[in-house]
C-alpha cells in the first residue's frame, strides 16, 4: 500500500512555491545574523570580581582616596591575625601620605594602584587611561620599590574599552564580589554580618580606608572567617596569572592545559 500521493504541481506553481521556499530561507538567514551579531555584542570584557576556588581561601582589599585616620589601625589589627591584604591607593593618596604607604608596605600588605586623581575611567581615553596607570606606578614603586600589578577602577567605573587597555599596560583589573558598603557607615555588627553571609571560595572583598565603623568591624571579620574556615591572601596571590576563562559574573575559572 502506498502511504503517500504524488500530487502533480503546474509547472507555473512550481516557480511560485520555489520562489517562496528561497524567500522563507532568506528570511531565517536574516534573522539569524543579528541575533549572532547581538550575542556577540553581549559578551563583555570583564574585570576580575572572583576567582572559582576549591578551598575556602579570600582576599580582603581597601581602597584608599581620602582620609588616612585609620591606617595604623588597621594595620595593627590585621597584623593581630596575622592577615595580609590588599590596598588600592590614589596617586594623590601616596604624595599626602608617603610614611603610611611605606608603612603598610613594611607590614607586609601589597599596595596596588587605584588612578593618579580617582576620575571616572569610563570618561577617559585610552592614553589618559595609560597616564593615570602609569603615574600611580611610579609613586607607589617610588616608595616601595614595587611596581604594582594590579588596578581597580575608581567608583568601580569600566567599560571593555578601559579593561583591555589596562591589560595593555600588563596589569590584571580588579572589582569584588563581596562589598561591605562600610562608606555607608553602617554600625560594626552590620558591616560583619553582611561580608560573612556573602563570602565565597575565592571572594575579593571591599572595605574603605577611613571608613567610619571599619576598624571596629574588621576583628569580628576576620575572626567570623576563620571560624568559616577560611584564610586570607592578598589578591596577587588569589588570582589565576594565565590559563583561564571568565564567566559572565567576571569569576576566574581555571583553564585546561
Amino acid at each position: 500500500m502506498k502511504l503517500f500521493k504524488r500530487f502533480h504541481i503546474p509547472h507555473s506553481k512550481k516557480v511560485t512555491v520555489a520562489a517562496a521556499v528561497a524567500v522563507g530561507l532568506a528570511l531565517c538567514l536574516l534573522c539569524m545574523v543579528p541575533r549572532a551579531a547581538m550575542a556577540a555584542a553581549t559578551q563583555r570584557d570583564l574585570p576580575i570580581y572572583c576567582v572559582q576556588k576549591d578551598s575556602k581561601v579570600c582576599s580582603l582589599t581597601f581602597d584608599a582616596a581620602w582620609g588616612n585616620e585609620d591606617t595604623q589601625q588597621l594595620i595593627d589589627i590585621l597584623g593581630k591575625y596575622n592577615i595580609k591584604a590588599t590596598f588600592f591607593v590614589v596617586g594623590e593618596w601616596v604624595d599626602k601620605y608617603p610614611e603610611s604607604v611605606k608603612a603598610l608596605h613594611d607590614a607586609g600588605h601589597e599596595i596596588m594602584n587605584h588612578s593618579d586623581n580617582h576620575p571616572y575611567f569610563t570618561k577617559l581615553s585610552a592614553e589618559q587611561i595609560k597616564t593615570q596607570l602609569n603615574t600611580c606606578n611610579e609613586k607607589i614603586a617610588a616608595i616601595t620599590g614595587v611596581t604594582p600589578i594590579l588596578f581597580r577602577p575608581p567608583y568601580g567605573d569600566y567599560n571593555d574599552s578601559v579593561v583591555a587597555t589596562v591589560r595593555e599596560c600588563g596589569m590584571y583589573c580588579i572589582q569584588w564580589d563581596v562589598d561591605s558598603l562600610d562608606w555607608k557607615d553602617p554600625t560594626p555588627d552590620q558591616i560583619c554580618q553582611r561580608v560573612l553571609k556573602r563570602v565565597q571560595p575565592g571572594s575579593i572583598v571591599l572595605f574603605h580606608n577611613a571608613a567610619k565603623n571599619t576598624p571596629a568591624a574588621l576583628p569580628s571579620v576576620i575572626e567570623g572567617l576563620i571560624q568559616q574556615g577560611y584564610s586570607m591572601v592578598p589578591v596577587s596571590q588569589l588570582i589565576l596569572r594565565d590559563n583561564f576563562t571568565m564567566d559572565h559574573t567576571g569569576r576566574q575559572i581555571p583553564g585546561q592545559n
